[in-house]
């Protein structure tokens, strides 16, 4: 039988402050953009940089339009299920980008949503239930995915830009294990050992289970590579032949699992 997965617990302060830092870290690359890099392509079809930089901070303004809203009655969606429901919401996510970007500064509405998100945040319980679009999850559930929202948004922010900025710590390695339990839960199994330092590893696949010494079958790469995997911003076969991957034993493959969003 494939071996029980953990489940992860969060902590919703950390996962705020979190969030907090890494909305500052976008406003600054923000900050000094002007109308030409503004209508920058992006590598997301059909968006400028101006309908990125709108749709960041929308992100985390979701929580604060369900915090201000009636508790959902039940929780319905875990932290591992929620990239697989990001599909659905992509449409919804691309009209309400649009729309926004028309008639909003982009410094003014991220500072709006993050001076609201550290009020709100400040004061609700862990377990405050959300009614979001993907289904009601808990509050430290659900900002787990706005790390993961942000992170491998901010990097097609610095793609378009042409840029590096920054990633925090924090949000970096709740997106990185969020990625990788979501690969453990949706290929349960032992014969697959993901290494993710400094901040995952974990088991998948079916087929024969490792329990000492070196395992046979092991991947192998670096937190931001996996989320681009993971986010389907890079191939499997690019990644490995960049040597961004390393993957050894026969049944290191883990191309058919990826992406994990969608």
């Amino acid at each position: 039988m494939p071996p029980t997965q953990r489940v992860r617990k969060y902590d919703s302060a950390k996962l705020a402050a979190a969030v907090t830092a890494q909305l500052q870290h976008v406003r600054t690359a923000v900050a000094g953009l002007g109308e030409g890099q503004l209508a920058l392509p992006t590598r997301l079809p059909g968006w400028t940089v101006r309908e990125l930089v709108t749709h960041i901070p929308l992100t985390v303004g979701v929580v604060n339009r369900t915090l201000e809203a009636p508790a959902a009655p039940a929780r319905e969606m875990t932290p591992v299920e929620w990239p697989s429901a990001t599909a659905q919401l992509a449409a919804h996510a691309d009209e309400v980008a649009r729309k926004t970007a028309a008639d909003t500064k982009p410094l003014d509405l991220l500072d709006g949503i993050a001076a609201r998100f550290a009020e709100l945040t400040a004061v609700a319980p862990a377990d405050r239930l959300l009614a979001v679009r993907s289904g009601a999850m808990r509050l430290d559930d659900f900002l787990v995915t706005r790390c993961a929202e942000l992170v491998v948004h901010t990097d097609d922010l610095a793609d378009a830009l042409g840029t590096e900025i920054p990633f925090d710590r924090q949000a970096l390695a709740a997106t990185t294990r969020l990625l990788a339990d979501t690969l453990a839960a949706r290929a349960p199994g032992g014969s697959v050992e993901v290494r993710v330092p400094p901040f995952a590893v974990v088991q998948c696949i079916e087929g024969p289970r490792h329990t000492r010494g070196t395992p046979p079958n092991v991947v192998e790469t670096d937190p931001l590579t996996w989320i681009r995997l993971a986010a389907g911003r890079v191939a499997w076969a690019e990644a490995v032949a960049a040597a961004s991957v390393t993957a050894s034993g026969e049944r290191a493959d883990i191309s058919e699992q990826l992406p994990l969003f969608g």
